[in-house]
């Protein structure tokens, strides 16, 4: 702020202001009395506050007294802590000291606005309204003396008036009087002129003196009274500031004092490891523990039986079919299984990157988000660990002692050429005699051998003392026959490769526990799998791509002879076959390099049959591939894995050239990474082609920077 250049002086600018400057004044004076008025009720408030502060403390340190323990480590620990209190409890403590320590500031800000600005201002008010009399006073004496001029100029203007009236008295007398008379007359009129003129220049001394007198007080003392006000008026003002500044001192100290308290308190929050919590909490409940017993077979107290599966024709139907429906539902569990697990631990990331400060986002909502997924992955995985169980758990026998393998893939040898099956511990009794690659019918057959020598070995000569009959020749009747001889078929699994030998013996996948009659039947044109619901933004955090096979380029025929009308079209014959270099994006055309020709052209895409494409591997992938054609407007080429659209029947009459459906835009709301195949990357914010809306499944397909694919829908918006 600019200082005043010019200063105001109450005498040289108020003249004869002394009444409106004086209760101006007095107006400012017992304004000091408001003041610290303000100042004593600020501190009860303060008072108050400081208390209020100290009995909540109190209130909760009794509180904390009584919930140490089950906090610390639980209603009933193992150990008893004595005084030990976990890390947050301790932080909580800091806590409560603090609050207590701001009580005692505030108390002492309440005790210092009394003593050290209440009392000093009702003090200075006292003395500043004493001077402000003693102003007044004084001002009324100078007007008292001014009046007192006034009344004596008047005094003397009557007595020179009154001589004036006695000289003309005698001057008339004069005039009237004879002789002797006259001499005297005039004698008196000489007299009386004299004295009239001695009156006259008293009065004359009288006005001199009483202007001067006048001049004075106006110019002199009232001026100067003036002065002396504006000299109080403005060292009360500067009282009053020094009082203020050591109120803003007061008031700093205390705010100073309180913000270490706080700071002393953010340095202990950190410190509030929540791992300690939990460590502590483990070392006092900690006890000894063992897995509950597994379950077994409780034989009917009314039906002697053992743990031996049943194998007659209608059970061993009745197992293939519990084999061939969960292994058929192994591969999709799988899937399923692991898309949830990559959403779980994709929430778990988001969750550790909250903590880390990292990430801005709600974590309730994020861990809102990973249990239900996590119910999902919960439900899929007991479905899935059923079908396993399932699946691993049928039996079969070893073709070499004839015993039972429970399960191949982890005690089990099977040869993928022959289906030879053996224990783990047979493997080196196995005689390197392979026979090669048999079809289904020669399989049984020699399985059902191997097994009759098997048998024989095992039972020796008196095969009816065997526990299960060995496949002997006793009674049915009463006896248990062999429960599982007759299901040697249950595993006689085939596979495309290896001989068998000691060292051709493989470990048995779920994939080579079908049954024999189980046969892989031939990929179907795939026109859209069912994709995998999108997680919410929130939760999703992608995982490493997989690493499948890709498949080869799609191939087709031609349904109908076409003629090129237009460059850059092919004429192609009827039946002729083809390649598929670009799927129809819409536009009712596709892009082929027919068998009969080097070169590639277009063709209406309803000409056209595609034929299906021998699948690599039976297990889904974990998202839906892409079936969006490569269009012109295509960002990153083609998409040579695409599969095959749906045949059109009848003839087709060509579409027009050009008569391509209008393209719609989506724009990233976030970036994602493909996790699968059939998927695309995006950065936040990059605009792309959206070539497929969701169809219910939470995914959509898009054309951007980095290919042609499907992401999440709830992470672009259609722009």
């Amino acid at each position: 702020m600019a200082e005043v250049q010019i200063q105001a002086q109450f005498g040289a600018e108020l003249k004869d202001g002394f009444k409106p400057t004086n209760a101006w004044i007095s107006q400012g004076v017992a304004w000091l009395d408001e003041i610290q008025q303000f100042y004593r009720e600020r501190s009860v408030i303060e008072k108050e506050y400081s208390q209020k502060l100290s009995a909540l403390a109190k209130k909760y340190f009794e509180k904390k007294a009584k919930r140490s323990s089950t906090v610390s480590v639980g209603d009933t620990p193992s150990v008893t802590p004595g005084s030990l209190e976990s890390a947050s409890m301790t932080t909580w403590a800091v806590q409560l000291t603090t609050l207590e320590g701001r009580a005692a500031e505030h108390d002492k800000l309440a005790n210092g606005l009394i003593n050290n600005l209440a009392e000093p201002l009702k003090n200075l008010m006292s003395r500043y309204e004493e001077l402000r009399k003693q102003h007044a006073e004084y001002a009324a004496k100078l007007e008292k003396e001014r009046d007192s001029g006034y009344g004596d100029l008047k005094k003397a203007k009557g007595k020179y008036d009154t001589s004036c009236q006695e000289v003309e008295n005698k001057r008339k007398k004069t005039e009237s009087s004879f002789d002797y008379n006259k001499t005297k007359a005039q004698t008196a009129y000489q007299q009386q002129m004299g004295e009239m003129r001695n009156i006259k220049n008293t009065y004359l001394i009288s006005i001199n003196v009483t202007n001067k007198q006048k001049e004075r007080y106006y110019h002199e003392y009232v001026p100067e009274l003036l002065d002396s006000l504006q000299a109080l008026s403005e060292s009360k003002t500067g009282s009053l500031n020094n009082l203020w500044s050591r109120a803003a001192t007061i008031e700093n100290e205390t705010m100073t004092n309180s913000s270490q308290l706080l700071q002393h308190l953010s340095a202990e929050i950190p410190r509030n490891n929540p791992a300690l919590d939990s460590m502590m909490f483990v070392r006092h409940n900690a006890v000894q523990w063992q897995d509950p017993p597994d379950f077994g077979f409780e034989p009917s107290p009314v039906w002697l039986d053992d743990e031996a599966m049943a194998s007659d024709p209608a059970s061993k139907t009745f197992l293939m079919n519990i084999l061939t429906k969960s292994k058929g539902s192994l591969a999709g569990l799988k899937t399923e299984c692991d898309a949830r697990r990559r959403e779980v631990e994709g929430a778990k990331r988001v969750r550790q990157a909250i903590r880390d400060g990292k990430d801005k986002r709600d974590e309730i909502e994020v861990v809102r988000a990973q249990f239900y997924n996590q119910e999902l992955l919960h439900e899929a995985e007991r479905r899935k660990t059923t079908a396993e169980v399932e699946t691993f758990k049928i039996p079969t026998n070893c073709d070499l002692c004839g015993d039972r393998i429970w399960g191949l893939s982890a005690k089990g040898l099977s040869c993928e050429l022959c289906g030879f099956t053996c224990h783990t511990k047979c493997e080196l009794k196995v005689p390197a005699d392979c026979p090669g690659e048999l079809n289904k019918e020669d399989r049984k057959k020699m399985k059902t051998e191997r097994q009759a020598a098997a048998q024989a070995r095992s039972a020796g000569p008196d095969s009816s003392d065997h526990p299960n009959g060995g496949g002997g020749t006793g009674h049915p009747g009463l006896q248990r026959s062999d429960t599982m001889g007759s299901m040697n078929t249950l595993s006689s699994g085939y596979a495309a490769s290896a001989q068998r030998s000691v060292s051709g013996m493989t470990n048995r996948s779920s994939m080579a526990d079908e049954p024999p009659a189980v046969v892989a039947p031939a990929a179907k044109p795939t026109i859209r799998a069912h994709r995998i619901v999108a997680p919410p933004p929130t939760a999703f955090v992608t995982s490493p791509t997989s690493n499948g096979d890709a498949d080869d380029q799609p191939q087709g025929k031609m349904l109908y002879a076409y003629t090129a009308t237009n460059p850059g079209e092919s004429s192609v014959g009827e039946g002729v076959t083809f390649t598929l270099l670009e799927p129809d994006d819409g536009s009712g055309w596709i892009k082929i390099l027919p068998s009969s020709s080097s070169t590639s052209g277009l063709v209406p895409a309803s000409y056209t049959e595609m034929l299906p494409t021998p699948s690599s591997s039976t297990t889904l992938p974990p998202r839906p591939v892409s079936t969006a054609s490569g269009s012109t407007t295509s960002l990153a080429g083609s998409d040579s894995g695409s599969a095959a659209p749906k045949k059109k029947q009848g003839p087709a009459v060509a579409p027009r050239r050009g008569a391509k459906k209008t393209l719609r835009h989506v724009e990233a709301l976030y970036t994602y990474e493909a996790a699968g195949p059939g998927e695309t990357g995006m950065q936040a914010g990059e605009r792309m082609v959206l070539m497929q809306a969701d169809q219910g499944d939470g995914w959509c397909e898009v054309e951007g920077l980095a290919g042609k694919g499907v992401v999440p829908a709830g992470w672009v918006r259609e722009v």
